[in-house]
């Protein structure tokens, strides 16, 4: 006994110490910032979480409170807050997991940490709950707590990335749910917050877990070809140096070199392969302005002088530093010829530049006593205002919601004038009607047209950077239906479907109206018998269609309206059919009852966290949706449809990544135990140069050498250069990559694309 005490208190010394000394490191982060130092607060806050958390323990064993330190530890070292936001970290999980409430909080830190914990635990469990509403309510109130202050969804975005970097002690399904929840709505939030690092940290944790062994690829695709990279970098900037060091500046070159995440992406949309990517190696100057309102001129003194050592690219120069991103992101980029012939883009900013793009906008927010933030981020404050549109009129389907918000969240940016020369950032793709509503909602609703560049344009016209607008507009005009169709910002989109719900709900008004007073003329009063026998006679599916058709005089009122009322029924032709052959609609529902499919219930007491296996002999019982064709061999997941049946889709599939981020407690591990009995179809393209003989090889090589089955060849030739579609019945995705590597060896056959 007195040998188990001593094991139990060796154990408690060791993670005594393991969390002290993770608390110092903390601490001692702190103190080389440029905060003020108020270790006593931030001490307080440790001792009041450590004790509230005691004995609890995290799936990987280790004891809580390490979570909340890591949490604050990400706060101060990769955002560089202060001691507010560190001693809210380290509470973050107190009012959801203990007994105390924010009142307690309140009383012992204070009215901010306490509001700050509040919109924390009101955001908890994921944004997401059980269903897609509950999520998007839960979003909604991130959104609102986040216009109160910005301090919560960083703390939020620092507790996600903690637990990205941990998910390896999570099963399969949850390990999924997290990750594609992560893609969807986290990583775009903190690339909208300018947090380039974390951003890219959570989409490649996200591509780790969902496709092990394609991020592995790409790592070891990268070791191989780091020597080479090197290589390319000395001889690119050496020159660069020379030029630098003669212009008297202080700087540093470093290499950036893609994320495996960013390279998958491109091969998945491009269909091209790792070799196929030019683009994997950049090239960043970092310099220290001599004066610190010189610092735009210095940026572009540094482009004339290296742009005359390598040629530039002339549509490739982004000026970001007389014009922002929306996330406070500043630098110039430039495209070089190196003398490899390898085009190389180098991002050329300033110290204060490049701690923006690291760290956004936490890097330059002033803080006054008390960590009090000073409103000045222009920018920052019209994102949170276009939200708190959106958030003030009611959105009827959650999902819509959330789509609406990612429209603003992914969308890189164009810059676009109105006519009295203002700048505006507008998302790209967006039309004039988009720029409409940006501008003001009456100018939206009220546009018959624009003019771009002083020439008219339809409002469906897409806007390109650079372009003057101005919006036309007639007080007769009103929103129309179609206009959904082309609108793509989040506001506009948002606005339009106001403003039709709102007529809708006017003539919906009109049509109870009309149908009170034909009924009182006929001395009957509305109920609900007499709306569904209306309903059926017409053909509509519910009473606001009926009230909508006869707002919009699609439907008017007689007498045989009335004779349906008082049971005078007049066949319609449908019905006539099945009186004279009752057997019609038996006979079909029979024949289809035959084809019903004997699909896989998901029953109570189903253990979510075991992978689901597919076999040659179960495959049936599972759905597969068209959205994403899965075959053997391909990451996938399962889902739990509304029915209790399993869908299988990619775990890459953007429907999947919805399902992930909406439905998470539905989604299961699936894995393949396929024996090569079945077959599946799969369509390659390929594309080179003409020569007699090349299609003859192609079948030579698919039916001979590899024994493949092939469903139909479609080629065509245009000046010498020829596209090819192969459709091929095959067991797996070995089977594809087998094919691919054959056709490559063909001499003449320049691309080859899987396409899904």
């Amino acid at each position: 006994m007195d040998e188990q005490n001593n094991i139990d208190k060796s154990k408690e010394t060791a993670e005594d110490k393991m969390v002290n000394e993770a608390f110092q490191h903390l601490l001692d982060s702190y103190l080389t910032t440029r905060h003020r130092k108020k270790v006593d607060l931030i001490t307080k806050a440790f001792n009041f979480a450590k004790q509230a958390h005691k004995g609890v323990r995290r799936l990987s064993g280790e004891p809580y409170i390490m979570h909340p330190i890591a949490v604050a530890q990400i706060a101060c070292s990769e955002m560089g807050l202060g001691s507010t936001s560190i001693s809210a970290a380290l509470l973050h999980d107190v009012v959801e997991d203990t007994d105390y409430t924010v009142e307690d909080i309140e009383n012992i830190f204070g009215h901010k940490i306490a509001q700050i914990v509040d919109g924390l635990t009101k955001i908890s469990g994921g944004i997401f709950g059980e269903q897609a509403s509950a999520q998007a309510e839960n979003f909604k109130k991130l959104l609102l707590t986040m216009s109160d202050d910005i301090r919560v969804i960083l703390i939020k975005i620092c507790d996600r990335l903690h637990n990205m970097r941990t998910l390896a002690s999570q099963p399969a399904n949850k390990q999924y749910k997290i990750a594609g929840e992560t893609l969807y709505i986290y990583a775009p939030l903190a690339n909208r917050l300018g947090l380039n690092k974390i951003k890219t940290e959570l989409e490649n944790l996200s591509f780790k877990f969902e496709h092990p062994e394609e991020y592995k690829a790409i790592e070891d695709q990268l070791a191989d070809t780091q020597a080479s990279r090197d290589s390319l970098f000395a001889d690119f900037t050496t020159p660069i140096r020379e030029a630098l060091d003669k212009m008297g500046l202080e700087y540093q070159i470093k290499a950036r070199v893609k994320s495996p995440y960013s390279i998958w992406n491109k091969m998945q949309n491009k269909h091209v392969t790792f070799d196929q990517i030019y683009d994997i190696l950049a090239v960043r100057i970092i310099f220290k302005p001599k004066k610190r309102e010189e610092e735009v001129n210095e940026c572009f003194n540094i482009y004339v002088a290296i742009s005359q050592i390598y040629k530039s690219h002339p549509d490739r120069l982004r000026d970001w530093v007389n014009h922002p991103k929306a996330n406070g992101y500043q630098a110039l980029h430039v495209t070089l010829m190196s003398k490899q012939g390898r085009w190389i883009e180098v991002q050329i900013r300033s110290d204060r530049m490049d701690e923006i793009a690291e760290q956004g906008f936490a890097a330059h927010w002033k803080y006054k006593e008390g960590e009090e933030i000073v409103e000045d981020d222009g920018e920052l404050n019209n994102w949170l205002r276009t939200i708190k549109e959106i958030l003030d009129d009611p959105q009827p389907d959650a999902m819509d919601f959330l789509d609406a918000i990612k429209l603003n969240l992914f969308a890189s940016e164009i810059f676009v004038f109105t006519p009295k020369g203002e700048i505006k950032t507008m998302p790209a793709g967006c039309t004039a009607l988009d720029f409409a509503f940006q501008i003001h909602t009456f100018l939206g609703s009220h546009c018959i047209g624009a003019k771009v560049n002083h020439k008219l344009v339809p409002l469906s016209h897409k806007l390109q950077s650079g372009d003057q607008v101005e919006i036309l507009t007639s007080n007769s005009q009103h929103v129309q239906p179609s206009w959904i169709n082309f609108a793509s910002t989040a506001k506009a989109k948002a606005k339009i479907q106001a403003i039709l719900r709102r007529d809708a709900r006017e003539i919906q008004k009109k049509g109870e109206e009309i149908l009170n007073e034909f009924l009182g003329k006929h001395s009957l009063e509305v109920n609900s018998s007499i709306i569904d026998k209306l309903c059926d006679y017409h053909e509509v599916k519910n009473p606001e269609a009926l009230f909508r058709a006869l707002g919009n005089k699609n439907i008017i009122l007689g007498d045989k309206d009335i004779d349906e009322i008082n049971g005078k029924k007049k066949q319609n032709i449908a019905g006539t059919l099945r009186k004279f052959v009752p057997f019609v609609g038996k006979e079909k529902k029979k024949n289809a009852e035959e084809k019903q499919p004997n699909y896989f219930i998901v029953k109570e007491g189903f253990n979510r966290k075991k992978p689901i296996y597919i076999t040659d002999e179960n495959i049936g019982q599972f759905i597969f949706p068209t959205c994403c064709h899965p075959i053997p061999g391909d990451d996938a997941l399962g889902f739990i449809d509304g029915k209790n049946r399993i869908e299988i889709h990619k775990r890459s599939c953007p429907v999947a990544a919805k399902l992930k981020s909406s439905y998470g407690n539905r989604i299961l591990d699936a894995k393949w135990d396929m024996h090569r009995q079945l077959f599946f179809d799969a369509t390659i393209e390929i594309k080179g140069i003409d020569r007699i003989g090349i299609l003859n090889e192609v079948t030579q090589v698919l039916s001979e050498e590899l024994n493949v089955n092939i469903h139909k060849i479609t080629i065509s030739c245009d000046e010498g250069i020829f596209d090819g579609s192969l459709e091929l019945r095959i067991h797996d995705r070995d089977d594809v990559r087998n094919i691919i590597d054959k056709l490559k060896k063909i001499n003449g056959i320049q691309e080859i694309t899987q396409i899904v």
